[in-house]
Parts: structure tokens; C-alpha cells; sequence
């Protein structure tokens, strides 16, 4: 019998993490790699968010707060929903986390029993079918593709939904492709749910990454429906590990069981930082969209020229995901090979399902220098190896 869990043993790594670890290697013994294989922005957090957590640490807010977080950050939360999206939220419906990720675990924990399916986008974030199936529920992927800007076709939805389909996951912008649900999207999908009785859950942490018209919240549409969203993309706060869910009444207390036991609370000086984050730094979340605004503007283009594809330009978050099937068919082999011969870290497609077998995610949270950089190693790679 093998020492380990089967649950431990059926979860799929995280491939992109694998290839952060060889091209740490790498520049460790010397080489010069072009990091765009990960999410992590380039920016240093916000000053005024710095000082925020500086100054709660010198008053001594290092303890434990609330299970459920600060009431001021989850007034401040309910403010920014009511202030960007035109929805009321009542504080009591919010459930403060160590990132957006722990706030998965409150969800899928909270919602679903053993064998309760969830559908979600083919290709999609890794963690959330890991989540879902880490619970003992069951993902059912739903193809979604390049030429449609990667959106759900919701006559495909509704032949997913079954007896045992309790949710509906959505990601907008999204993750890995930059697409976004707009207003007709969520409509559609809002009526499904409505129509089955089902849950949306909505993974909203890419708002304010938006680059043409505004990013729609589901709470505009439905109120059958949980968000997640946290700090780390638009704030650029991924180290200080804070996200919240906001939840519908029922599953707030259940929710906040689980953050007992398994997590406690979020620290309680990154809350102090957190509300000064939706209070006082939109001015730099919009400098910060700019600067990607302009990286997407090069590199969509640049990409194109040197053989990739990218059908339709991502309109969220800070990724391009560009069929590479004109240099090779297995993501992983590919990414590797551009990774120790050109020196370039992407993302293999298929570590965010099948439906991205072939393409490859490349991020440009990263300075346009290093984007440059990047594009003119692929094009002399692709000149002498495809």
C-alpha cells in the first residue's frame, strides 16, 4: 500500500510552478532568462498601501482579528462594489482570507457534497478543478475556444448541467486567456442558474485589469452567486496573501466555520493594508492598467510576427494565450525547449486543461525592455528550430 494519500496523489501539479523552480536554476548558475511564464507583477506595491501596513505593525496590530476579517476592510469592500459596480453588499455577507485561494477551500467547501459537479471553462485556472475534485467533487470542463475570444457557448452550458451540477465557475477577465464575459455573457449564464437552481461562482480577482470598457461583477445580474476576488493582480500585493468571498447568507456561517479550523484569519496588519487599498490607491491600480495596456499594445502584435497565434486580443488581465502549434504540439516539451535553448519561461498550454494543449501563456507583468527581449529570442529561435 503506498505511504501516501490518494487524495494527495490524484491532485495535478501546478506545471507553470515547476517551471518558475528550473528557471530559478538557471539563473542561478548564470543564464539570463525572460520571466513571462508566471502572474506576478513587476510594480512594488503601492506606497500608500506600504505605509498602511507599516503603520498598523507599529501600533501593534499583529495579533489575531475576526474570524470573518476586519469590519473596516469588509466595509471597505462593500463600498468598492457599491461604488464600481452599482450593487449593495452587506458587510455581514463577507469573509476576509489569506488570498483568493483560501477563499476556494471556503466555496467548494461550503457548497459542495461528494460527487456534486461544478462546470467550468476548458481552459481555466488549474486550482479550480483541484479544488473541486481535493473535496470529492467532480469538474466538468465545457470547451471554450480562441476564435470566440474563449467565452462560454451557452447552449454547450446548459448540455453540461445535470442532476448533480451544483455550480457554475466563471472567471472574467480571465485566466490564463485574457478574455472577458461581457454583460450578455452573464446575463445568459445568470438565467441558467436561475432556471436550474444552480450557483455561480465568479473568480473576479482580474478586475480592474480591463482594458476595454469596465469589468461587470455577476452581483449585477444574479443573486445566486458567490465572488472571489482579493489584492494581489490589480494591487500588486501577491506576497501579502489577501482576498475575500463574498457569499450568500447561508454559506457565510459554514464559511466561516472552515476559516476557523483551517486558517484562523487573515494577518491583521495586511487587513489595515487592504483598506487603504480600496480607499485610497485606485489612482494607482489605473497608472498600473495603463502600463499593461501599453505591453499588451507591443506584444500581441510582436507574437503574431514571430508565428504564434493569438485569434482575438485579450481584453483582461496581463496574458496573452498564443497557439503555438506551428512550433509544436505538446505544451509541455515546448515550453521546456524554449526555456533551456532560448532562455524564455512561458507557461505549457496544457497545464490549464486539455483545451490549451498547443498553446502557450505568456505574461507581460513584466517591463517592456524584458518583453522586447523575450520576443527577439523567440523570433531567433523559431528562425533556426521550427
Amino acid at each position: 500500500m503506498p505511504p501516501v494519500s490518494h487524495r494527495a496523489e490524484s491532485i495535478r501539479p501546478f506545471v507553470v510552478m515547476d517551471v518558475v523552480a528550473r528557471a530559478k536554476e538557471l539563473e542561478a548558475a548564470g543564464r539570463d532568462i525572460v520571466r513571462l511564464e508566471i502572474g506576478d507583477p513587476d510594480f512594488a506595491t503601492p506606497e500608500v498601501i506600504v505605509r498602511a501596513a507599516e503603520a498598523a505593525m507599529d501600533a501593534g496590530d499583529t495579533g489575531y482579528t475576526q474570524s470573518l476579517g476586519l469590519p473596516g476592510l469588509r466595509d471597505a469592500v462593500a463600498g468598492h462594489m457599491h461604488d464600481s459596480y452599482g450593487v449593495d453588499v452587506d458587510p455581514a455577507d463577507i469573509v476576509v482570507t489569506q488570498g483568493t485561494s483560501p477563499a476556494m477551500l471556503l466555496l467548494f467547501g461550503s457548497l459542495l457534497d461528494p460527487g456534486d459537479e461544478v462546470i467550468m471553462a476548458d481552459p481555466c485556472y488549474p486550482a479550480y478543478p483541484n479544488y473541486v475534485s481535493f473535496l470529492g467533487g467532480v469538474p466538468v470542463p465545457v470547451r471554450v475556444r480562441a476564435e470566440e475570444g474563449f467565452r462560454f457557448r451557452l447552449d454547450e452550458v446548459e448540455r453540461a448541467v445535470t442532476a448533480r451540477t451544483k455550480a457554475i465557475m466563471i472567471n472574467s477577465p480571465s485566466n490564463p486567456t485574457g478574455g472577458v464575459l461581457g454583460a450578455e455573457d452573464l446575463t445568459g449564464l445568470a438565467a441558467m442558474a436561475e432556471r436550474h437552481g444552480l450557483w455561480l461562482a465568479s473568480d473576479e480577482i482580474y478586475h480592474g485589469l480591463q482594458f476595454e470598457g469596465r469589468s461587470h461583477t455577476v452581483l449585477e445580474f444574479t443573486d445566486r452567486a458567490f465572488v472571489l476576488n482579493g489584492f494581489s493582480k490589480a494591487y500588486a500585493m501577491t506576497g501579502w496573501r489577501l482576498g475575500y468571498l463574498i457569499a450568500p447568507r447561508q454559506f457565510v456561517r459554514p464559511a466561516e466555520k472552515i476559516q476557523q479550523n483551517f486558517f484562523l484569519c487573515a494577518n491583521h496588519f495586511v487587513q489595515v493594508a487592504g483598506t487603504a487599498a480600496l480607499l485610497h490607491a485606485q489612482a494607482d491600480v489605473a497608472r498600473m492598467r495603463a502600463v499593461y495596456g501599453e505591453r499588451r499594445r507591443y506584444l500581441v502584435p510582436a507574437l503574431r510576427e514571430v508565428g504564434l497565434g493569438v485569434a482575438v486580443e485579450p481584453a483582461g488581465a496581463f496574458y496573452v494565450f498564443a497557439d503555438a502549434r506551428a512550433w509544436g504540439a505538446d505544451s509541455i516539451m515546448l515550453a521546456e525547449r524554449l526555456l533551456e535553448e532560448a532562455g524564455v519561461a512561458a507557461a505549457p498550454g496544457v497545464d490549464f486543461g486539455p483545451g490549451g494543449e498547443g498553446f502557450l501563456r505568456f505574461s507581460y507583468a513584466t517591463s517592456m525592455e524584458r518583453l522586447q527581449e523575450g520576443v527577439a529570442r523567440l523570433a531567433a529561435w523559431a528562425g533556426t528550430s521550427v
